[in-house]
């Protein structure tokens, strides 16, 4: 690949991704096949005034090999060294950088109740570290790089470097690495999101209806006071970041007990390694009452069943059918990318910062609000061209938010 790419890729995410400050210490989460771009993140942060980079590498062929033949209680263990490593990073102020990369199947013949196990596991014991980006305490992005057997999944039947390569090209455009100037393209790109987004947040709608011609036929309530985000954040000290790079979202919360409905998926899912097609859920009081899979219908049963909270949506998120991902015309099996294509909901854990003050309540508090909780929070893809949504605003008018797949505000 075109290394001035690549180096204006790794300086996006520094730059505006996590927005590093000086001084700041920045922890990157990696799979090992990444390690190249890992090492030009690192140098790139440095470059722009980072005090230390921490370097925590992930291998998922060991990770299967484990789910594998290791011994049924390893799944309900998890080191305290390694809780101690996020919290006290965070402690520091930190920033966490996480690049999301991995083989859409390579756990299909792995049981998926181990696999279950040892998330759950880690869940509970990272509950405070995934709290704290939830909430915005520290920066945090996560973004992704071509691993060859995820492209080869991507672009099938072609060789192994042409493949890489068209997966390359295809991150580097849905992230406007390859723009001209591509820091003043994502601040074009955060104006309009904002613009849309204020859209929203000024009708503070009631609720929401989402119809299309594969059976989706779903309503959510929205909670009062909730609030829409996307494009940028802002972390608890003021900080601008990007979570998610890219990002052609605009999300708020659903209200935990107010949906009621079919949904049906429209891509398939890479969850925990095995790909779940063809699903969808039945609501009724905002709680799945029925689901179904062609395929990967364990892995969705051990999702929802993770908790009390799996069992609820945490996110409701809106993106046009006509967005620079979707109109790549690529199915990624990669959520950061496949979510960025397509509007999506969440099973599991609300963002307390969709609520007006839920930053600062507590987990009870946000409970009463009507704002979900759970130790998953998992996309899933619902947008189709020809999708329509409707909307009640605070005054008790009807509005049209989508029309042919599309914004129609």
């Amino acid at each position: 690949m075109d290394k001035n790419l690549l180096k204006n890729y790794a300086r996006l995410l520094v730059k505006i991704g996590i927005n590093i400050q000086p001084n700041q210490t920045l922890v990157i989460s990696s799979p090992v096949d990444c390690a190249d771009f890992a090492r030009l993140i690192t140098e790139t942060a440095y470059e722009e005034g980072a005090r230390e980079v921490v370097l925590n590498w992930n291998d998922d062929i060991v990770s299967k090999l484990r789910y594998l033949y290791a011994p049924d209680e390893v799944f309900d263990q998890f080191p305290e060294w390694r809780k101690q490593f996020y919290l006290s990073y965070a402690e520091q102020g930190a920033a966490f950088l996480s690049i999301s990369a991995s083989d859409p199947e390579l756990m299909k013949d792995v049981d998926p109740g181990r696999i279950a196990r040892a998330k759950k596991t880690a869940s509970i014991e990272l509950k405070e570290h995934s709290d704290n980006l939830m909430n915005n305490r520290n920066v945090w992005c996560v973004a992704s790089v071509p691993t060859p057997s995820w492209a080869a999944k991507v672009f099938p039947g072609i060789p192994q470097d042409q493949a890489v390569e068209k997966l390359w090209n295809a991150i580097l455009t849905s992230v406007r690495a390859d723009d001209q100037d591509p820091v003043e393209a994502w601040k074009i790109h955060k104006t309009s999101l904002k613009q849309k987004l204020d859209k929203l947040n000024d009708m503070q709608l009631q609720w929401i209806h989402i119809r299309n011609k594969l059976g989706t036929d779903l309503k959510i309530e929205l909670p009062e006071d909730h609030i829409w985000l996307g494009g940028s954040d802002i972390s608890e000290d003021g900080i601008e970041f990007i979570a998610n790079m890219p990002t052609e979202e605009i999300f708020t919360s659903p209200a935990r007990n107010g949906v009621n409905g079919r949904v049906v998926s429209s891509m398939p899912l890479n969850y925990n390694g095995s790909l779940i097609e063809d699903f969808s859920f039945t609501f009724k009081d905002g709680e799945i009452v029925d689901f179904s899979a062609k395929k990967g219908y364990d892995s969705l049963k051990h999702l929802i069943e993770t908790d009390e909270g799996s069992r609820f949506l945490g996110e409701v998120a809106l993106v046009p059918y006509d967005s620079p991902v979707s109109n790549l015309n690529i199915l990624f099996y990669n959520t950061l990318f496949d979510e960025n294509a397509s509007c999506h909901l969440a099973i599991g854990k609300a963002y307390p910062v969709s609520l007006r003050g839920g930053e600062s309540m507590t987990r009870e508090e946000l409970l009463d609000a009507g704002i979900n909780d759970s130790l998953v929070h998992v996309d899933f893809m619902f947008g189709t061209p020809d999708l329509e949504i409707d909307g009640l605003t605070k005054d008790g008018q009807r509005a049209a938010i989508f029309r042919k797949g599309n914004f129609a505000l």
